[in-house]
């Protein structure tokens, strides 16, 4: 009948391996030096093989090590992450959270459907808006966190990434060497008049309004049907569209950063957790 194989003889299996010196890894391990030895040595008796080989300068593992060593590794990090999950306190109760809709379908709806199901037991709400909206929202009391785009160099939120808002316009079409510039903005949008707009009116690109909308959604289809030029985040800018460089003539529009906001910080802990997963989110994006 086959012996078991330990986690804790396979932990200590893999530290001398990396360091490849058994007093170092004793070290390491908070043991001493005969109780690692004792541990590998219980451990080749039950592979029934040696897993090291001893020289001069440190040990080296063997054939059997080498094939050992892999499903050692997952074997360890499984127990790892079970421990960790069953000494993590469980989360529960409600969290609001408004996002900005260019983040609806592209880099927030996986990490929150991963917190969501990590967490059972938390009741997540997302409110899509525009950045306005969810400060006021957030100053209501009726979010717990808020990502919003901010130009104005706002201190109080935590900085999550840079995403510049460019000109972007359709491959398919050639609708950006038209004058007047067709653009497709956002209507009754301060941000567009102060913006986007000002960006074309500081280069004399002569434009005119084609489509007007709420929504960042409809301002991606407007670029990709070729119905005017739109000014997006970059990260948002759809497969059959580009950016629009100063190559181009155009200008970008703003440098805007994400913000991570709440309205006082809670200890709370569902909310720092959910916090910690937009964080992650957000960092492939990065401060470029």
């Amino acid at each position: 009948m086959a012996l078991p194989l330990e986690s804790d003889l396979l932990r200590s299996f893999l530290v001398v391996a990396e360091v490849r010196n058994v007093t170092r890894a004793a070290l390491r391990l908070g043991r001493t030096q005969s109780a690692v030895s004792m541990q590998v040595k219980r451990l080749e008796e039950v592979v029934g093989k040696p897993l090291f080989e001893r020289g001069p300068r440190g040990v080296h593992l063997t054939e059997e090590g080498l094939r050992l060593e892999p499903y050692a590794r997952r074997i360890v990090g499984l127990v790892d992450e079970t421990t960790a999950l069953m000494q993590t306190t469980p989360l529960d109760g409600t969290l609001r959270i408004g996002i900005p809709e260019e983040y609806s379908q592209t880099i927030l709806p996986h990490a929150l459907s991963a917190f969501a199901e990590r967490h059972p037991a938390t009741e997540v709400t997302v409110e899509c808006g525009y950045s306005s909206q969810q400060l006021q929202a957030l100053e209501n009391g009726e979010l717990d966190l808020a990502i919003i785009f901010d130009w104005n160099n706002d201190k109080s939120g935590e900085v999550l990434a840079i995403d510049p808002t460019v000109w972007v316009a359709s491959t398919a079409h050639e609708v950006h060497l038209q004058r007047p510039l067709p653009i497709a903005v956002y209507r009754r949008s301060d941000w567009c008049r102060e913006f986007a707009i000002r960006s074309l009116e500081r280069h004399s690109i002569a434009y005119r309004i084609a489509f007007t909308c709420e929504t960042s959604g409809a301002l991606r289809s407007a670029a990709s049907a070729g119905l005017g030029v739109a000014p997006l985040s970059r990260s948002s800018i759809p497969a059959d569209c580009r950016e629009l460089t100063q190559e181009d003539g155009f200008p970008p529009v703003d440098f805007s950063r994400v913000l991570l906001k709440r309205k006082a910080y809670r200890s709370r802990p569902a909310v720092d957790a959910l916090a910690e997963t937009i964080r992650k989110a957000f960092a492939p994006l990065g401060w470029a």
